[in-house]
């Protein structure tokens, strides 16, 4: 028979590893009702061992939530190869892969929980937004976007976020649909934007352009043509408009 010996752990490793208990933790429950106590004993250590790693739980709540963030982040890096269409509808397969993971953990990276008002939390909230918006311009190829293209990818990152935020409240809507519903509102955004400015139209031809016609974009117009009675949609009117006149 032999006893296992326990291994002394160096610093960063033994802060690596309270981070890596604090998020697991944080996943099931809010930051705020997870103790000191708690997150000492799953790691095996003492309350007093605890704070001579991190002054205080606010600095562990922040070095965990550093690590969500990055990890959040990552998960809108995509390969720019094939449709827009399909990478977004994987960028959003992996988004809400994390919130699934971590429903409680995510709220509070995104809502403050414990550290609302922190300037380092705010400060993390902000590299996770403009981490998205980076990768999804990297999709659409432009490194200097016009002021209506980055107000439509800026508004998106924004509706993803807040979507996924209500969904965990109760999780009513089957996950597979939101995230093509998302999908589907970027190239909303982006038409209707498009209706009103003449570069914003050349962007979405661009996009669409590389687009198969029974890819996702395609979808989103087969649904669209469907809420149209028959009679209006071979006569070229939507709901509620008036034909044009003779």
């Amino acid at each position: 028979m032999t006893t296992g010996v326990r291994r002394r752990m160096g610093v960063e490793e033994r802060r690596q590893q309270l981070i890596s208990v604090a998020l697991e933790l944080f996943s099931h429950r809010s930051p705020e009702d997870v103790s000191i106590d708690e997150i000492a004993a799953a790691a095996g250590i003492s309350r007093p061992l605890v704070y001579h790693y991190f002054p205080g739980k606010q600095s562990l709540y922040e070095a965990a939530l550093r690590r969500a963030a990055d990890e959040l982040a990552a998960r809108f890096v995509e390969p720019r190869e094939g449709p827009l269409g399909v990478r977004l509808l994987r960028v959003m397969g992996r988004f809400f892969d994390f919130v699934d993971d971590h429903g409680p953990g995510f709220s509070a990276l995104m809502r403050g929980g414990p550290a609302v008002g922190s300037s380092t939390t705010n400060a993390m909230i902000d590299e996770v937004r403009q981490a998205a918006y980076e990768q999804i311009l990297t999709h659409l190829g432009i490194t200097d976007p016009p002021a209506r293209l980055a107000m439509v990818v800026r508004s998106w990152v924004s509706l993803a976020e807040s979507t996924a935020l209500i969904w965990l409240d109760g999780r009513e809507i089957p996950r597979a649909e939101l995230e093509l519903q998302l999908v589907h509102d970027f190239a909303a955004l982006a038409a209707v934007s498009a209706a009103y400015d003449t570069e914003m139209a050349g962007i979405l031809l661009d996009i669409l352009a590389l687009e198969p016609a029974d890819g996702l974009f395609g979808d989103l117009i087969v649904r669209l043509a469907a809420l149209a009675p028959e009679s209006e949609s071979e006569s070229g009117t939507v709901p509620g408009q008036r034909p044009p006149s003779p």
